[in-house]
């Protein structure tokens, strides 16, 4: 299993009304692209957020979250969040907000052809 499937289900259920929403299997997961931007994205049984890097220190400190370290490397403005930080509705919903209000303002990491 290469990212949880209930937890995707979670996510899509959390975007639903937004437009342009795009699912790409990345990274040996899920990710959620909104406006050509990465948002979220799932890593087995973790949510990964792009959040504003003005926000992540203090968001560190919240329950189940910790540096995306994918490449080894923190990234960051990329966080994991594990199935304790993410058991609730209104936990997925916080998250989810967090990547939702940083992916208006995000660059998109699409490459130019």
């Amino acid at each position: 299993m290469a990212y949880n499937e209930k937890l995707a289900e979670r996510v899509r259920e959390a975007f639903a009304g937004i437009t342009k929403v795009e699912e790409k299997k990345m990274m040996g997961g899920l990710t959620f692209m909104i406006n050509n931007k990465m948002c979220v994205g799932i890593l087995k049984d973790d949510l990964m957020a792009r959040i504003d890097p003005d926000v992540y220190d203090s968001v560190l400190k919240r329950k189940g979250c910790r540096e995306m370290d994918f490449t080894g490397k923190p990234m960051k403005g990329f966080v994991f969040v594990s199935p304790e930080g993410t058991k609730s509705k209104k936990d997925l919903s916080y998250w989810v907000g967090l990547a939702l209000d940083y992916n208006k303002k995000a660059k998109s990491s699409r490459r130019k052809k």
